[in-house]
């Protein structure tokens, strides 16, 4: 397999491309002819409740890079906008995410980070550097849930040859209240073999004390049952941080959004964990939760907030995910 990543290779094994609204079919030679080539179609409007075919590719590929941004608004209606990815021309997604969460930033709240899969650039540029390969076909919806249109502009980069031999696959989950002692789900569900990239997370907290995220993200896999394989210490830990959790961000983990609320608690909190060089592999099942722990004058206490995960794992075969619910996923975010 080619190794993108070996920067003296020159080889030409792959068909270098991109798809962008004045190059919709990604052909070669067949950009820039919106405008006679002086900058024609750069962007589009998408009205309210319109879905938008992105790609609709012939493989093998794989997609390198994602590139998107459509203007600031209020987060209801930046987390109205998600994605949905479709392989090998099945009519169920294997991708089904808001936009901003799918991005690394969740609560319909852009904010300026960098990391080693995700970035958004003064938090106006959305990237994405996640490979997902396909096989046959490949089709990339972009859905505009909200009543009143949006101007989209969009560049996806990809290569045609080789393809590798995973799946990427991205399902949402929010839980607004979570309940008392029961775990939050964070993925659950997909089949091996595959490996768990990691997650983008959102926090609400909605109940007192002096700090929400004393609970253990736990990870079960092949036949794990009453106790999981990989227990972590608290989520702050998790994300590779201590003693609390301010706004920070590294490669391959960090918390970019903190929203300040009155007491010690913040309104609104935003991370990101991804299993690069700490691999997660899993041969048959995978579940991944996090407990609603906190703490309030110094004891352990059990909590109900308000969670959301973006979880990405690539499997073997393309599955289904659950589709946006877009009411749910907007639900107090003002």
């Amino acid at each position: 397999m080619f190794d993108v990543t070996d920067l003296t290779r020159v080889t030409p094994v792959l068909d270098s491309r991109a798809v962008t609204f004045e190059n919709p079919t990604g052909e070669r030679g067949a950009g820039g002819r919106a405008g006679g080539g002086r900058k024609g179609a750069p962007s589009r409007v998408i009205e309210g409740g319109e879905r938008v075919t992105l790609a609709d590719l012939a493989g093998p590929g794989t997609i390198r890079h994602i590139w998107m941004t459509f203007p600031p608004d209020r987060p209801a209606r930046m987390r109205a906008v998600y994605l949905e990815v479709r392989y090998g021309g099945l009519s169920y997604p294997s991708v089904s995410v808001p936009c901003l969460d799918f991005f690394g930033s969740p609560h319909g709240r852009p904010v300026a980070y960098a990391s080693a899969l995700t970035s958004m650039p003064e938090a106006r540029g959305f990237n994405s550097y996640l490979p997902m390969a396909f096989g046959e076909r490949i089709h990339i919806d972009l859905v505009n849930g909200n009543p009143d249109p949006i101007v989209l502009y969009f560049q996806i980069d990809y290569t045609l040859g080789e393809s590798g031999a995973g799946r990427l696959h991205v399902g949402f989950r929010r839980e607004n209240p979570t309940v008392s002692k029961r775990d939050f789900v964070v993925t659950d569900g997909l089949r091996g073999p595959g490996r768990f990239l990691g997650w983008v997370g959102g926090v609400r907290p909605i109940d007192g004390g002096q700090w929400y995220g004393e609970g253990e993200v736990k990870i079960y896999r092949d036949g794990d049952r009453e106790f999981p394989t990989i227990c972590g210490t608290g989520l702050e830990d998790y994300v590779g941080s201590a003693w609390g959790m301010g706004p920070h961000a590294g490669l391959y983990a960090g918390a970019p959004l903190e929203v300040s609320g009155r007491g010690p608690i913040p309104k609104y909190v935003g991370f990101y964990r991804w299993h690069v060089l700490d691999p997660v592999m899993f041969s048959t099942d995978l579940r991944v939760t996090l407990q609603q722990i906190g703490a309030d004058r110094g004891g352990l206490v059990e909590r109900v907030d308000d969670y959301c995960a973006a979880a990405f794992t690539v499997c073997e075969r393309a599955q289904a995910v659950p589709p946006v619910d877009v009411a749910a996923a907007v639900a107090d975010l003002e």
